[in-house]
């Protein structure tokens, strides 16, 4: 067990972080609204929510088990993130259980795929062949389809209809080489700065809240002082 300096250490790191990741998302949202204005399908109207329950039969595009509030989310395909750079546009943004999207985090997070070149097809790459015996994914997926062969062909059949409603949107098929090419760099070095900047505005405030208090002290000690007789006692009213 972690002792509690280490925990609120750990804390401040992670509210760091927290701020450079809000930065990132918020960019790859402006993005997003920028590339698809002229778009055919928004993801907020009506006929793409439609396209997509259709689409996956109203079922978990990851899992296959069927999508009930409050156990479905909005789910990215390339999580939007700094590694994954995904946008929140028609092609890349679909609905999933709650389960299947915290379970894919595991591979979004990295900053480096070693089973696919995305976040969601390296999910759904993780057949129980390729990794180590305790790999999480794995193991999660073995808890869906105990039977072998049942898993692998769950798993490449729902990454083929994935990869074949990605093909049915061919403005975002179109620009996603030239975002995985450019963006994962920019978008770390964004997250860097954001965080570089965020340590230097802090200490820089610490340093004047610190200038503030130092001087009420001195204030209120030199107020104490002149209020003091000169044997030490309160003076007489």
């Amino acid at each position: 067990m972690r002792d509690p300096t280490s925990l609120l250490r750990s804390a401040t790191r992670r509210a760091k972080s927290d701020v450079a990741n809000k930065l990132v998302s918020m960019f790859l949202h402006e993005l997003s609204r920028t590339v698809a204005r002229t778009w055919r399908y928004r993801v907020d109207g009506e006929d793409y929510r439609k396209l997509v329950l259709q689409w996956f039969e109203n079922n978990c595009p990851y899992c296959s088990r069927p999508l009930a509030e409050p156990h479905c989310i909005v789910e990215h395909l390339d999580g939007m993130n700094r590694y994954r750079a995904g946008l929140h546009v028609a092609g890349n943004v679909l609905v999933a259980c709650k389960r299947c999207n915290s379970e894919k985090r595991r591979d979004d997070s990295l900053e480096r795929l070693l089973l696919a070149d995305s976040g969601w097809a390296s999910f759904l790459a993780h057949d129980g062949t390729r990794c180590q015996e305790r790999c999480q994914t794995c193991s999660y997926w073995r808890s869906i389809w105990t039977d072998e062969l049942e898993r692998k062909a769950k798993l490449a059949g729902n990454s083929e209809r994935i990869r074949s409603f990605r093909g049915a949107f061919p403005e975002f098929e179109a620009i996603l080489p030239a975002i995985r090419e450019a963006l994962p760099d920019a978008l770390r070095k964004l997250y860097s700065d954001c965080q570089a900047f965020a340590q230097h505005e802090i200490r820089t405030l610490l340093a004047a809240i610190d200038t503030i208090t130092s001087n009420a002290e001195t204030e209120k000690s030199g107020a104490v002082g002149d209020g003091q007789t000169a044997n030490g006692g309160s003076p007489r009213l």
